[in-house]
């Protein structure tokens, strides 16, 4: 059967119209539409919203548009005017937008209309169930239907159900002043994956949900009524392609010349919708400050400020228009001549053309909103700058500054650092543009729109696989715990000794080759081995060169590579655990290396017999984040080739099935002392392999915070060596 997707939205990807008394209904280009096109190429979507205000239109064309919308995959969801105006107006865009981009002092006195709010939510929610086959996917999108995650998993409790927010999720103290703020926790909540732009947002987010509801949270789960549902960041891209192309018509060329009408004009450009959030006033404040303090500029400089027309019917916006419209006339009035307008404004939606043109021209951008979830105008310029140059000056409250780090940040609300950074892009050299603009397309071109809804998707179909719970708690051992567990060692007379060494015998590093062992270490380990009647063994993911060249010297046996390869003390012969099928070295290099290219300080590994990719030298949540989305990818491939994928601790590594720590046990039992007492140590879950092979009788330690079945535990590197260097230093009673 085809997997079908079923994104819901508050408004259909169609653009309808009547000319001439004949009804058109068009797939609307770019934003949400064009971003889940290629994410879902491979599977049957369907698509469920608002049609938008068609008024005036007959009872045939009414019939005549659903037949054309049936024939896009595309379910309407009828609203009256009234419903439009409590739900969309006086709920949507009057409470949850301006709350949510922290203007709450732009509520309105007594907010009212959350019953229509609801009542539409729930019939988004029966329009989904309608349609809704076993083994599809729910992607729901946005701030206009925070509720419809719990409503559907009421109604299908079976669902796969992925809830994404366009906008920020603000502070936990701004997020309290929503007098619903309970509901739209329990409603987010029904998701199986909540996804935001950036980290930020879904900390706020588990923030709230601990704080007002009592929610676990465990990275990356917060678990609430019995459910665990994922969150993530997943920051939105564009059809960067789509940019590049448009930067390199003909056309478009030309129009970017007439834009900056000679060498000597530095264009500076500014694309925004006309909304509060935008930062336009204090932008025109900025840049009239450049002007006063740089006179030399005049003349020089000129800011090509287009503002989209937006919500024309509302009070509030026609006023804010009055306002930018008061400023742009006080900078050209005051700096203007016959010869030069400070800020050539343009209160109109532009072609696509127009717009490629204008950021082919523009030699700095300012995206300066004072709260926005990503903007996608600063990934449209940068995708469009097929010549490398140009200069971004980015707002460091946008969802973009946590991706874009090579833009110029300022933050809108210094004015005076705003003119000042600015003056920097405009005189900025060459060298240091072409560098910024390089880096910055990097990221743009691969993390784009398809990158984005392809990540989303695949996290939402692993993420109902929930996570295997251990039957220990992670407090640490008591000291009288741990000195009972010493002394029963010390008793053994003949003692066998099985230590991982990464996390356990030694602190993790950035880069594994980093992690050699001192001194004080190998001086351990020797006296360890040299105890009476105790045998040591290091088992470890390490390669057995890397083993053999650290450890090689001293008399202890070597296992690496989870068991794969093993040697006995004083030996330099490995042997290799017996059949073990090909890896698919190559297929899973490639998919690893991806997840390298993307995760700045992470690297690929590549051992005999598996493939790891390590992530400890990269942004931690970035890093975790992409561990959960590799994992999951691994698993597929790993079903396909019969191979094991393990996580490790900063690591994710694929290798022959049925290989793990736990085989080596009954190897080393069969050459043990008859009664021997089995003590070993590790700190991840490929230990727990171990752990669960040792025989009855054993003692397992785990080294470390993370859950474990090991019934001791010890907190850190520095306490496993302090309790080896008190069993090494007294010898077994007789």
């Amino acid at each position: 059967m085809t997997r079908r997707t079923i994104l819901v939205s508050n408004r259909l990807p169609v653009t309808a119209s009547v000319e001439d008394a004949v009804l058109k209904v068009e797939r609307s280009v770019g934003g949400l539409a064009s971003g889940l096109t290629g994410a879902t190429r491979n599977s049957h979507t369907v698509w469920i919203g608002w049609a938008g205000p068609l008024t005036g239109i007959s009872r045939r064309q009414v019939a005549e548009l659903n037949a054309q919308l049936t024939a896009l995959d595309c379910v309407p969801v009828s609203l009256s005017s009234r419903e439009i105006r409590e739900y969309y107006e006086d709920v949507s865009n009057a409470i949850l937008w301006p709350l949510f981009h922290y203007q709450a002092e732009r509520l309105p006195p007594d907010p009212r209309h959350w019953s229509t709010y609801a009542a539409v939510n729930a019939r988004f929610a029966q329009a989904v169930a309608d349609i809704w086959q076993p083994g599809d996917e729910i992607w729901i999108h946005d701030y206009q239907l925070l509720l419809l995650p719990a409503l559907l998993r009421r109604r299908i409790p079976d669902a796969r159900i992925g809830f994404f927010l366009h906008i920020p999720f603000p502070a936990l103290e701004i997020f309290r002043i929503l007098p619903w703020r309970q509901e739209v926790l329990d409603g987010l909540l029904g998701a199986d994956l909540v996804g935001f732009h950036t980290e930020g947002y879904a900390g706020h987010f588990a923030a709230a949900a601990q704080d007002l509801l009592g929610a676990e949270w465990k990275p990356p789960y917060l678990t609430h009524q019995d459910r665990d549902v994922r969150v993530g960041a997943y920051p939105i891209g564009i059809d960067a392609g789509r940019f590049e192309e448009l930067a390199r018509r003909r056309g478009v060329r030309q129009g970017a010349e007439a834009l900056r009408r000679g060498a000597d004009v530095q264009v500076v450009a500014g694309v925004d919708r006309l909304d509060y959030t935008k930062g336009i006033p204090r932008r025109l404040i900025a840049f009239e400050r450049l002007l006063t303090r740089h006179p030399e500029l005049h003349g020089k400089v000129q800011l090509v400020q287009v503002v989209v027309p937006s919500r024309t019917g509302v009070r509030t916006y026609r006023e804010f228009r009055t306002q930018v419209d008061a400023a742009i006339g006080n900078i050209n009035g005051a700096f203007g001549t016959a010869l030069w307008t400070p800020v050539a404004y343009q209160y109109r939606s532009l072609g696509e053309e127009e717009l490629a043109a204008l950021y082919t021209a523009a030699d700095v951008m300012l995206v300066t909103p004072i709260r926005d979830g990503m903007n996608l105008v600063a990934k449209e310029f940068i995708a469009s700058r097929v010549d490398d140059d140009g200069v971004l000056v980015l707002s460091e409250f946008t969802g973009a500054a946590a991706q874009l780090t090579e833009a110029l940040l300022v933050n809108p609300y210094d004015v005076d650092g705003m003119a000042a950074t600015l003056y920097r892009a405009l005189t900025m050299d060459r060298d240091e543009r072409k560098r910024r603009m390089r880096a910055l397309r990097g990221t743009v071109t691969v993390q784009d729109a398809t990158w984005w809804a392809g990540t989303f998707l695949s996290d939402l179909r692993s993420a109902r696989r929930r996570r295997k719970r251990w039957a220990t708690a992670s407090e640490t051992s008591t000291p009288e715990e741990v000195q009972e567990v010493l002394e029963r060692a010390r008793s053994a007379r003949s003692l066998l000794l099985l230590l991982d060494y990464d996390g356990t015998l030694v602190s993790f590093t950035g880069r594994p080759d980093a992690a050699r062992p001192d001194t004080e270490l190998l001086g351990l380990l020797g006296q360890l081995a040299g105890r009476a009647g105790t045998d040591v063994h290091l088992v470890s993911g390490r390669s057995r060169d890397q083993l053999a060249e650290w450890l090689g010297d001293l008399p202890v046996a070597l296992h690496a590579e989870h068991g794969l390869w093993s040697r006995g003390a004083g030996s330099d012969e490995w042997k290799r655990q017996p059949a073990v099928g090909a890896t698919p070295y190559d297929e899973l290099a490639t998919v690893m290396g991806r997840y390298a290219e993307s995760t700045p300080g992470s690297l690929v590994e590549r051992k005999s017999a598996g493939v790891a990719w390590h992530y400890r030298m990269a942004d931690a949540a970035l890093g975790d984040q992409q561990a959960e989305r590799l994992a999951a990818e691994m698993d597929d491939l790993a079903d396909v080739h019969g191979l094991d994928v393990l996580r490790g601790d900063k690591v994710i590594e694929v290798r022959p099935s049925g290989i793990h720590k736990g085989l080596i046990v009954a190897d080393v039992m069969r050459h043990a002392v008859p009664g021997c007492l089995v003590l070993a140590l590790g700190d991840d879950r490929t230990d727990e392999d171990l752990f669960t092979a040792l025989p009855p009788g054993s003692i397992a330690i785990h080294v470390g915070p993370r859950e474990s079945l090991a019934p001791v535990r010890l907190p850190d590197v520095a306490t496993a060596r302090a309790f080896l260097r008190d069993l090494a230093m007294e010898p077994p009673s007789a």
